[in-house]
């Protein structure tokens, strides 16, 4: 029968045989972000669309072309395309700024852009974010910037180079400008129509153009590296001397400009060349106006953020280590309603203790049990039958190694079943593939 109905074009399911790679890379990001001191944060879907002009910037792309905005009633909400804005938004709402600083916080959450999906890029897609506000230091930078590399060190990801630059402050930008509307005026002609306006309200917008025509021309535009204030050069030069003292290694990378325009100072890419052309698999950077842009005090902030679709590409691609997919500890094979009602209760017992248990639903077989347990990957198989009722006791059979031992089927049955596991555990030297994800 075919499906009347499809997902939408740019969006992915996540069947239970994939989510142990989510659960994967969620934990791991959890576990980084807490043990650099950030505190989880959630935020709505949608916003006032105003809070996306005021702050990723209407000549970028996002704004142009790829957000999600729809009218409810008199009110105009767009469906969030990235995390940053959002978090400082609940940021401020909630008073968080008004408590010790540095505020730091992060997130795992969807995001949407109406852009052309490839592998990667999809036009619903999901974010590992994190975001500190309060610290004008490039130790801040240099924080941050390690614990991204932590994060992408410990899913053991491998060939990743960190790139970094400075895109300055809006002084020294100012003279940047200027410095590229005299170079792009030039090439007026040759550049796309969206580039037109980015001449004349964010020249720096063409540097971060799809276009290969305008990508093109950007090659020999002046660089922002030259055009930096005292301040900016010495906050540049400050992280790369913490990076050294970290020993992490980087790149300088003049042509990296982020593609939204509440960015300051330093910014930063961790790049694969093991998904194609779409390498980067985490950005971030400073972005000290944009406090203030939504209407707070001024306070310096800066952030990152990874696509998770992205990090789990390149753990596949690159065959990094998944946790094991949750399994079931028992299942139970009843023959006939007597024995249905015994493998419930011994089931309840066996959750109450933590395991996963199962027994029988669609009146099957043995045989059919049994293929059904294989598939399952039960590590532990009981038959309940007429003689196993009346003696009050079972084979529990390891379906790895085929050995049965008897087991009580009374009220000591969990603790029973939790010494047996243990104790082959032990005996195998498992590594303790029966712990769930």
């Amino acid at each position: 029968m075919a499906l009347i109905v499809q997902r939408p074009l740019g969006t992915a399911d996540v069947t239970p045989a994939e989510i142990h790679k989510w659960y994967t890379v969620e934990q791991v990001s959890r576990n980084t972000a807490r043990t650099f001191g950030f505190r989880e944060i959630r935020f709505p879907t949608f916003e006032n669309t105003d809070l996306f002009l005021r702050s990723v910037g209407e000549t970028t792309d996002v704004v142009q072309k790829e957000m999600y905005t729809v009218m409810a009633k008199e009110s105009k909400f767009t469906l969030r395309p990235e995390g940053t804005a959002g978090t400082i938004r609940a940021v401020m709402q909630n008073g968080m700024l008004n408590d010790a600083l540095p505020q730091k916080v992060f997130y795992l959450t969807s995001c949407f852009r109406h852009e052309k999906p490839q592998a990667g890029r999809l036009r619903e897609f999901h974010q590992f974010g994190a975001e500190m506000l309060g610290s004008a230091s490039p130790a801040a930078d240099a924080e941050m910037i390690s614990m991204a590399h932590t994060l992408l060190e410990t899913l053991g990801l491998k060939n990743i180079e960190l790139n970094i630059n400075s895109i300055g402050c809006p002084v020294c930008r100012a003279k940047y400008h200027t410095a590229l509307k005299e170079y792009f005026s030039e090439k007026k002609s040759e550049l796309c129509e969206t580039c037109h306006s980015r001449l004349e309200k964010n020249p720096m917008r063409i540097l971060d153009c799809k276009s290969p025509i305008c990508s093109g021309i950007a090659k020999d535009a002046p660089l922002i590296l030259d055009f930096l204030c005292e301040e900016c050069s010495d906050h540049f030069e400050q992280l790369k001397g913490l990076l050294d003292a970290m020993k992490i290694s980087y790149r300088v990378n003049p042509k990296i400009v982020r593609g939204l325009d509440y960015y300051t100072k330093t910014v930063f890419e961790f790049i694969t060349t093991d998904i194609g052309a779409q390498g980067t698999v985490l950005a971030g950077g400073r972005y000290d106006g944009l406090v203030e842009q939504l209407g707070g005090a001024h306070t310096p902030a800066l952030g990152f953020a990874a696509g998770l679709e992205r990090l789990i590409l390149t753990m596949e691609k690159q065959g990094a280590s998944f946790m094991e997919q949750s399994k079931c500890d028992l299942y139970i094979a009843p023959m006939g309603s007597a024995a249905v009602k015994e493998a419930a209760r011994l089931a309840g017992l066996a959750r109450a203790e933590g395991f996963t248990a199962e027994y029988d639903l669609m009146n099957k077989s043995v045989k059919a049990q049994m293929k059904y347990a294989n598939k399952l990957g039960a590590a532990f198989v009981i038959v309940l039958g007429d003689s196993e009722l009346e003696n009050k006791s079972a084979k529990l059979k390891n379906m790895e190694t085929g050995e049965e031992t008897e087991i009580s089927l009374g009220d000591s049955f969990a603790e029973d079943f939790s010494i047996h596991v243990i104790t082959t555990r032990i005996a195998n030297e498992d590594d303790g593939s029966l712990l769930k994800i």
